[in-house]
């Protein structure tokens, strides 16, 4: 057995989310925020099957899409900011950031 987590971009939270209760996956949702841009993420954890863990792989991978994104740099700490301009740049987001963990035990109460 395997616990999959997989971070995704909130935007394409629901859809993920559909596609794997239509392919009978059980999963956690939880909300949590990313370091670098500090936006809304959305974290799965979905224990399965060995045999089941590629295919969850493809549903995450083929609803969690990348894309870019113009993003305000964050004006830096400690220094003066009077003289710091914040332009824009382009960025890359979304996707999925996916960890596949062994379970040793599984147990449901």
């Amino acid at each position: 057995m395997k616990l999959v987590m997989a971070v995704v971009q909130d935007k394409d939270s629901n859809r993920l989310s559909n596609a794997l209760v239509d392919h009978n996956f059980q999963a956690t949702k939880l909300a949590t925020t990313g370091g670098f841009l500090r936006a809304g993420n959305t974290t799965f954890l979905v224990g399965t099957e060995d045999h089941r863990v590629q295919k969850l792989l493809d549903i995450i991978k083929d609803n969690c899409q990348s894309r870019e994104q113009m993003v305000a740099p964050v004006s830096p700490m400690g220094g003066n900011a009077d003289s710091y301009v914040p332009y824009p740049v382009e960025v890359s987001v979304g996707g999925a950031t996916v960890f596949v963990l062994p379970v040793e035990a599984f147990h449901h109460f």
